[in-house]
């Protein structure tokens, strides 16, 4: 179960993150890359980023992953500066699969109504 503050504390990372990804990080591999959810948990020691990226290729999204990864350090150092709570959240980051599964409904869809 997720509390108020949880959501809060969710919210303003998903929003200091897109801004930190789009002034701060110079890697190519993490242009495009949109910020969708943050789950934080109960004791806000961990935050899993769920992110998509403009491309369905598995190589873009593999690199994309990299350079997330890569960024990690630079963007929590910077999100603890930005937030005001006692300890930064390690950061997990996820591909957000709910965009390319609303994707792949709205082809099946088309479809259909194609064979109409």
């Amino acid at each position: 179960m997720t509390n108020y503050r949880d959501r809060r504390v969710g919210q303003e990372v998903q929003r200091e993150i897109n801004d930190i990804l789009r002034k701060k990080i110079r890697d190519p591999r993490v242009q495009g890359i949109t910020i969708t959810d943050v789950r934080v948990t109960g004791d806000l020691q961990h935050a899993t980023i769920f992110y998509s990226t403009l491309s369905d290729k598995a190589s873009e999204n593999q690199k994309a992953q990299e350079g997330l990864e890569k960024a990690t350090g630079l963007i929590r150092k910077e999100l603890g500066q930005r937030l005001k709570i006692y300890k930064t959240p390690e950061l997990i980051f996820a591909r957000d699969e709910s965009v390319a599964y609303g994707s792949h409904i709205d082809e099946l869809i088309r479809k259909l109504n194609q064979n109409e």
